[in-house]
């Protein structure tokens, strides 16, 4: 799958792992479309950014994942942007801590919508073009998906799920639409963590390579499964060794 003048729309494109996504997949010769929830100014200056790039080739599109109406109008916005769509980027998602005995039903439904049913539904809604673009489905799981994290259940549990749709969407989809998953460890320190110097060591030394994976890591992932056309139904892991401790 050749992506010069093929179509990718990566959720939570706005910042962070997303937005390196979508500059990988922009260099490499595809339209984006940027989606975003709440970061209209970083999703509009990336979008900018690529267009300076090369004109017409990239647009943000806002919609709260969480919604159906407006799951269905991104759909329809990437799928009719650059005249059909070939690659879906599930990147989207929230996480935080949930600790048993309080966990409430609004963070319940936040963090199944943006890890499991958004995926699901959205894929849903682009299903049709992808088939006629013989494209690819990439969902971004998480290592907590195989081994649960202490005090986020529902996180573990909605990336898990996550995992088998990726294996279950594979076998009804193919053989028009491949779909993958990707499983990163430690990329990026969370933007709102404090974490002191000691305890940043302490993480790292639990990663047989010793250090963070980087936003990079994952894009090139991300284009190597969008590039190979004989994958599918396969959750990558990129963690430096980390499932293996």
């Amino acid at each position: 799958m050749s992506l010069s003048e093929k179509s990718a729309l990566v959720t939570g494109a706005a910042n962070r792992l997303g937005a390196q996504i979508a500059r990988t997949l922009h260099q490499n010769g595809a339209n984006l479309i940027i989606h975003y929830r709440d970061s209209v100014a970083a999703a509009q200056a990336l979008a900018q950014e690529l267009n300076q790039t090369r004109a017409g080739s990239a647009l943000s599109v806002a919609a709260d994942l969480a919604a159906d109406s407006d799951i269905d109008r991104l759909a329809e916005q990437a799928c009719s942007a650059f005249g059909g769509l070939h690659l879906l980027v599930n990147n989207a998602s929230s996480c935080y801590p949930t600790r048993f005995g309080e966990i409430d039903r609004q963070a319940w439904d936040d963090l199944i919508a943006s890890n499991y049913r958004a995926p699901l539904f959205l894929a849903q809604a682009c299903h049709t073009a992808l088939k006629q673009s013989r494209g690819c489905i990439i969902n971004m799981i998480d290592i907590y998906a195989s081994r649960p994290l202490a005090g986020h259940s529902i996180y573990c549990s909605a990336k898990a799920a996550n995992q088998m749709l990726v294996k279950s969407l594979a076998l009804e989809l193919a053989p028009e639409v491949r779909v993958n998953g990707i499983a990163p460890g430690a990329m990026l320190w969370p933007e709102k963590a404090n974490h002191d110097s000691a305890q940043r060591q302490a993480q790292l030394d639990e990663i047989p390579l010793k250090r963070l994976g980087g936003p990079q890591v994952i894009a090139d992932t991300v284009l190597f499964l969008a590039n190979n056309d004989y994958i599918t139904g396969e959750i990558v892991r990129v963690d430096g060794g980390r499932l293996l401790c």
